[in-house]
């Protein structure tokens, strides 16, 4: 079996600014990835050789960052059958809505999640990734497990300004 459940892919290489968020957590929970440029544009056989294989691999889960309206997550999405998370970089001229677009309108039978524009849904796709590991990983479970605890203790810690 494949010791890498989890593959990043970008379109190209400008959309790691906000595809690292995802690497960073994979990171943070010991989980091993691969994360590369698959772009659905420029190299559409190579995107559909990942995408053929990924089961094969042992891929559990692709995470696909989509900017200015690319398809990646869609078109890898048609040609496996491993979970596909999309992740909206946002773009120049309309702040990554178009690539939200892109994702979110998938015909019936094609599913793709669809997360947040950005390094928050990047961050979110990865969690979502640990989470579906971690149903069969019960040391990653305790990880998470922690992770959620730790994030719910900041919130509570949190103060705010008194009010006048």
């Amino acid at each position: 079996m494949n010791p890498i459940p989890v593959g990043v892919v970008m379109g190209s290489s400008s959309d790691w600014d906000t595809m690292q968020h995802a690497v960073q957590i994979l990171q943070q929970f010991g989980v091993a990835h691969e994360a590369r440029v698959v772009s659905a544009h420029r190299m559409p056989d190579d995107m559909f050789a990942y995408a053929e294989a990924a089961a094969a691999r042992g891929l559990k889960a692709i995470i696909a960052g989509a900017g200015g309206a690319a398809h990646l997550p869609g078109m890898l999405a048609a040609k496996t059958v491993v979970p596909v998370l999309g992740v909206p970089v946002a773009s120049k001229h309309l702040s990554g809505v178009d690539s939200l677009h892109s994702i979110v309108q998938m015909p019936k039978g094609v599913p793709v999640a669809t997360f947040a524009i950005g390094p928050a849904g990047a961050a979110n796709a990865a969690l979502f990734a640990v989470a579906m590991l971690a149903g069969e990983d019960p040391a990653l479970r305790q990880k998470l497990q922690a992770f959620r605890a730790e994030q719910t203790e900041a919130a509570r810690a949190m103060t705010l300004p008194p009010h006048a």
